[in-house]
């Protein structure tokens, strides 16, 4: 009796040391990564902002096949959150908690296990660089005391758990963030007219891979013009391509904005005035980047060409630019209208 008395006091003081070690163990944890998303920072931070997009790159999902998740009403913005339901990874939250438009996100995580409930701060932090946006996803709080003790017969501990899942989060992020700005859809709306009217303009000759970076000093300088001399804008703005030689990567085009009525500008100045005329055109609609213009082109031109429709080859194409980067940083949202005018064909008499 005396052996088993002695063993049951061995284990007791073996237990109150375990459970000493475990108490007095830092539960205290801080984790985070970085990755550089290549896209403007409204767009990455409007993609984590929005919890309904998790499902696309959160990392856990991949893991747990049995997940059930629940969005309420609000899912973007502060106070915004979700939750899930897994038999495998556990039932748990997250929620807003504060958040700073195009710069950071502070977050509450709840989760439940068989170690309990526990809560951990997670925060975002967007940042402008050269490259994109560099995106920090963080991780902190404070392990209870079932945690401590769950972790130490684990191989690894809870940063090395989490750390890999935010990197690949991340990873998955910066995919998804391209994909979607890549997705784009082309429209021959086919044969319209336009109503022409008068613009204000500026033209030059460049070659034609310089053509985007070329027009945007151009369009400033016609609406500072325009703004020192209180003229107003009608519609949007649009490159008239007086002359197109691919053969030569060359362009001579014109770059303006419409306006009510003729202005007329002094003989040294570099802004002109124009007239376009009412025309018959084949109009054809670009909702992507820029870099799919000229499949728009050629899908507009191979349109003419199967219905027979005289090209006018003395009326310059254009394009007009209803949706552009500064109304919108994501390119899979601008909206740019191709115009090729026709030739007036006279319908034949009965």
């Amino acid at each position: 009796m005396k052996i088993l008395k002695y063993l049951f006091f061995l284990l007791l003081v073996i237990i109150i040391a375990g459970a000493i070690y475990v108490a007095t163990k830092d539960g205290n944890y801080q984790v985070e990564e970085t990755a550089i998303i290549h896209a403007p920072v409204p767009v990455v931070f409007n993609e984590v902002n929005n919890f309904k997009n998790w499902d696309k790159w959160g990392p856990w999902m991949d893991d747990a096949d049995d997940i059930i998740i629940n969005y309420p009403e609000n899912t973007i913005g502060e106070n915004a959150s979700f939750s899930w339901k897994s038999e495998k990874m556990g039932d748990g939250s997250i929620k807003n908690i504060k958040v700073i438009p195009e710069s950071a996100i502070d977050q509450k995580l709840s989760f439940k296990s068989p170690y309990g409930e526990s809560n951990s701060n997670v925060y975002w932090d967007f940042l402008e660089v050269e490259e994109g946006t560099k995106v920090t996803w963080g991780i902190k709080g404070e392990q209870s005391f079932m945690e401590k003790l769950a972790f130490t017969f684990m191989e690894k501990s809870f940063p090395e758990m989490i750390r890999p899942m935010y990197k690949e989060g991340l990873e998955k992020l910066n995919t998804v963030v391209l994909e979607k700005m890549s997705t784009y859809s082309i429209n021959v709306d086919g044969i319209t007219t336009h109503g022409g009217g008068f613009y204000m303009y500026t033209t030059t000759a460049t070659k034609i891979s310089q053509i985007q970076t070329k027009m945007q000093k151009m369009f400033a300088d016609v609406s500072l013009y325009m703004e020192q001399n209180n003229i107003s804008t009608m519609g949007n703005p649009f490159v008239l391509y007086n002359k197109w030689d691919e053969q030569n990567n060359s362009a001579i085009y014109s770059t303006g904005y419409f306006t009510p009525s003729l202005i007329i500008t002094p003989a040294e100045s570099t802004v002109l005035n124009g007239m376009m005329p009412v025309q018959k055109v084949i109009k054809t609609t670009l909702k992507g980047d820029y870099k799919n213009l000229k499949e728009a082109w050629d899908a507009t031109y191979k349109y003419a060409q199967e219905n027979n429709l005289p090209v006018n080859p003395d009326s310059p194409a254009f394009e007009v630019y209803a949706i552009r980067p500064d109304k919108s940083p994501n390119p899979a949202n601008w909206v740019t209208e191709i115009y090729i005018p026709l030739l007036e064909v006279e319908e034949p008499t009965l």
